[in-house]
């Protein structure tokens, strides 16, 4: 069951196992991880049972001599396909060991990708890493409303919902990304001294790309965009990408009204609305007016855990069978 790097010949094989993992979504296709391929230095795996037929995937990079997975997706564990039982990952796990070590890898950095995006139960891969000696290193808590039984909207979000319809803000989808990008950039350099982590060029590529899955929701009063958030649409999860606003719309309580229409207008099969995390420091810091905000919707929280192996260490020797 051998580990191998991908190489750019495997890019048809590699999204064809993505989709049939129970557990990748679009981020983790080539078309949507190789956008900034400038920025990290590729270095994913695949393994293949004893047929030859690829089970599982690791969107990857190297960063000197540590393995991160991956540090431009904000998740990117082990893709495993049906053919990944437990078993099989645990030798997965003991091969990759083998081959980060003969590449001079050190250190392994694994974002496993949280349940929430799994289409059906994958969670070998946390077994494995924690028999292979894996140590929490942060956690960020996400805001998430499990649609199958949501809270709802508390009096104050409602309220606020209601005074936007009162101001009429009108919501609903749009095709203008540089308008609500200047909106975006001015309240992130206002706010967080902070840009997006996506230029308006990469985002309209990448919208361009994947229309189904990023879509641009905004709130317009009196002809002019007050508000926008960017959505991610996975097969399980509605996640949002990017929320801004101008002080007109935060006075207008424009967000609330947003993410109203939003969740009334999910797409069919989605479980899970995603707000996104609320944390600075790798998870020391804690926003609380953000996530108070978000608890506002009915959201609660969902763990993004990331976790460090020492590759040289004792747990990893013994975890390894002899050849």
């Amino acid at each position: 069951m051998p580990v191998i790097l991908y190489t750019p010949s495997m890019l048809p094989e590699w999204d064809r196992v993505v989709r049939e993992s129970r557990n990748g979504t679009f981020l983790h296709l080539r078309g949507y991880m190789d956008y900034h391929a400038d920025r990290f230095a590729d270095m994913s795996l695949v393994a293949s049972d004893d047929a030859g037929r690829i089970i599982a995937l690791l969107p990857a990079h190297r960063r000197g001599d540590t393995l991160v997975s991956h540090g431009g997706l904000t998740y990117g564990g082990w893709l495993m396909t049906n053919r990944a039982d437990m078993l099989a990952m645990m030798k997965v796990w003991e091969d990759m060991t083998r081959l980060l070590r003969e590449q001079g890898i050190h250190q392994l950095i694994y974002k496993p990708v949280p349940h929430i995006y799994h289409r059906s139960p994958a969670e070998e891969d946390l077994y494995a890493l924690w028999r292979a000696g894996g140590k929490v290193e942060s956690v960020l808590v996400s805001s998430v409303v499990d649609m199958a039984s949501p809270l709802g909207f508390d009096m104050a979000a409602r309220q606020s919902v209601g005074k936007a319809r009162r101001n009429g803000v009108t919501v609903g989808p749009s095709d203008d990304w540089q308008g609500f990008w200047r909106v975006l950039e001015e309240r992130l350099s206002t706010a967080y001294g902070a840009t997006p982590v996506h230029t308006l060029g990469e985002i309209s590529l990448l919208h361009s790309r994947f229309p189904g899955n990023i879509r641009l929701y905004t709130a317009v009063c009196d002809g002019e965009i007050v508000a926008g958030i960017v959505m991610y649409y996975t097969d399980t999860v509605a996640h949002s990408q990017y929320t801004g606003s101008t002080d007109a719309g935060r006075r207008l309580r424009s967000i609330p009204l947003l993410y109203r229409y939003i969740i009334d207008n999910l797409p069919q099969g989605i479980r899970y609305f995603d707000f996104g995390t609320s944390n600075e420091d790798a998870g020391r810091y804690l926003n609380e007016g953000l996530i108070r905000q978000k608890a506002s919707f009915g959201a609660r929280a969902v763990a993004y855990t990331t976790y460090v192996i020492n590759l040289a260490g004792d747990d990893v020797a013994d975890f390894i069978k002899p050849c």
